[in-house]
């Protein structure tokens, strides 16, 4: 008997020095005395806040369930694959750099962090630092570093609300003020700081440096545009598809049947379903189990063994789906 069912994951607030207190244009009903910069919904500490499952973790459920939550699409049945957050960032974030999976292994990690960011909200001038600029090398960027004119060494980029960003492993990269960020990323929190603007935070400078890829895939993410489901009022975006998630968008005005397998492909694999809410409000609801509020900002967790589910908006719902491809993926096409 399957004892999962679709999980309501409570959001975890994490205070960083660039945040906010303001939270309200995604969680309208907080309220904070400490800057804000990460709500983190799924990854190895998140908890279930419905259900039987209440209060366990997606570690310890992932060690018991394995592939019946995380599915065949996974590379290791007993550890979580996705980390999804949104990011509030007021102030800039430090200049940093994630290692790619084959420098991750090198220092004994499980997995490099390459991730994709939705820029649910950015206001006029918004903009994020994205690799490094073409030509520059990893020793004049260490230069520039000591000489403290790190940022000078960056794409700086504009950004506006709708666009998807990939950030590979191994790109320097920072985010500006004035957005909203909704961050998928493979499971782990492996962060090189290199230049933080004379804050008082440990720098990295040499795990960072082995880590940076002068020529990187990142950029933003050059996609068609969105379609309507056959037979509905209902809109469908593919934001972004590379070899470690799969992130989509949907626009639901009435009920859509969703399937944890992708029976498109030879494979047929399936994967952990993750629904983060960016605007309105619905019901998901699976055979056998009590139907589950998705609000704007909240992120509920369907299980691989939960072979299909109803996403059942009430007036409309926005929604970001993630998943692990069931194939092979290339990185996706994308432009500074």
């Amino acid at each position: 008997m399957n004892d999962l069912y679709p999980m309501l994951m409570s959001p975890v607030f994490d205070p960083r020095p660039w945040g906010t207190t303001d939270l309200s244009p995604i969680y309208p009903n907080h309220r904070f005395e400490e800057k804000i910069g990460e709500s983190w919904l799924t990854g190895d500490a998140g908890k279930v806040a419905n259900g039987p499952l209440r209060g366990r973790s997606l570690a310890e459920l992932t060690t018991q369930y394995g592939r019946e939550l995380v599915g065949d699409a996974a590379k290791d049945s007993k550890r979580f694959p996705l980390l999804t957050k949104f990011l509030f960032p007021h102030e800039k974030l430090s200049v940093q750099v994630h290692p790619d999976d084959d420098a991750a292994r090198r220092v004994g990690q499980p997995c490099g962090k390459t991730e994709c960011w939705y820029v649910a909200h950015a206001r006029p001038g918004a903009q994020i630092g994205l690799g490094l600029q073409p030509g520059v090398t990893t020793a004049q960027f260490e230069k520039a570093i000591n000489e403290k004119r790190a940022e000078e060494m960056l794409n700086w980029i504009n950004i506006f609300p709708g666009e998807m960003i990939y950030v590979a492993g191994g790109t320097v990269h920072t985010l500006g003020p004035g957005s909203i960020i909704v961050e998928t990323q493979q499971q782990s929190d492996t962060t090189y700081r290199l230049y933080d603007y004379g804050r008082p935070r440990e720098l990295h400078l040499k795990e960072g440096l082995a880590a940076v890829k002068e020529k990187v895939g990142s950029g933003k993410v050059i996609r068609p545009a969105p379609t309507m489901l056959n037979g509905t009022r209902n809109r469908w975006s593919p934001l972004v598809a590379s070899p470690f998630f799969l992130v989509e968008m949907f626009e639901l005005k009435e009920s859509q049947n969703f399937r944890t397998k992708d029976i498109r492909t030879k494979e047929s694999k399936g994967s952990v379903q993750i629904l983060v809410a960016v605007e309105g409000c619905a019901a998901v609801e699976a055979r056998g189990a009590e139907p589950v509020t998705l609000a704007k900002g909240d992120a509920v967790v369907v299980p691989a063994s939960i072979e299909d589910f109803d996403v059942r908006p009430q007036w409309t719902v926005e929604f970001l789906k993630a998943s692990l491809p069931s194939s092979s993926v290339p990185e996706p096409e994308t432009r500074i």
